[in-house]
């Protein structure tokens, strides 16, 4: 019971630093609203899901061991970021005066956007993701018990966290919606969010296994 406690603390301090997740959540919440922000969150935690199993089945732990894979992955993930950087970019420099940015919200509130597809091959596609859970997750495992169960369990205690956070992250964009919608502001959010997301791209690519 200590050690599940101690996980919970500890998840919650790393689910709630700032990183793409966050970036890519902040920027599609904005953008096409909770449901464009719930629709990213779903999309994470699949792919979240998707790393616990394959963490709990040792699977992860090859691609650990292949630098290859562990190069394409990784490869792959960082210019699927600073794809999403350059998109955030040049929506930013569309921006010009608070009709425009009116007439845009009403256009992308009618389209479809890919906000699951986002969240979800912004973590596939990041070994360092399944990295994470090989690292953090066996810290609380207890000696002598399932180690099977227990893994899965706080796998899924991870995600239910994460799901948690950013749903009350969701709905304090929400509240914030009028300040949010400002040109100036939400211009500056989409340059933000592009250099984060841009910044944790180079760093992936230029990181060491």
């Amino acid at each position: 019971m200590e050690n599940y406690l101690l996980f919970i603390i500890t998840a919650l301090l790393i689910i709630i630093v700032p990183g793409p997740d966050f970036a890519l959540v902040t920027k599609n919440t904005i953008a096409y609203g909770k449901e464009g922000g719930f629709k990213t969150v779903a999309g994470i935690v699949t792919a979240l899901f998707i790393h616990t199993l394959l963490a709990t089945c040792g699977l992860s732990a090859l691609i650990m061991k292949s630098a290859v894979l562990f190069s394409v992955l990784k490869l792959i993930g960082a210019i699927y970021l600073i794809y999403l950087a350059i998109h955030s970019f040049r929506s930013a420099l569309k921006r010009q005066r608070s009709q425009l940015v009116k007439e845009e919200w009403t256009h992308q509130r009618k389209t479809k956007p890919k906000n699951f597809k986002e969240g979800f091959l912004t973590n596939i596609f990041n070994p360092k993701v399944a990295v994470f859970f090989l690292s953090f997750l066996p810290q609380f495992i207890s000696k002598g018990e399932h180690h099977f169960l227990q893994f899965l369990a706080l796998g899924v205690i991870f995600i239910a966290l994460s799901v948690i956070w950013y749903f009350f992250y969701i709905s304090l964009i929400k509240r914030l919606h009028a300040f949010m919608q400002r040109e100036k502001v939400n211009k500056a959010m989409e340059v933000i969010t592009g250099t984060v997301l841009l910044g944790f791209g180079i760093r992936m690519v230029l990181e060491k296994q």
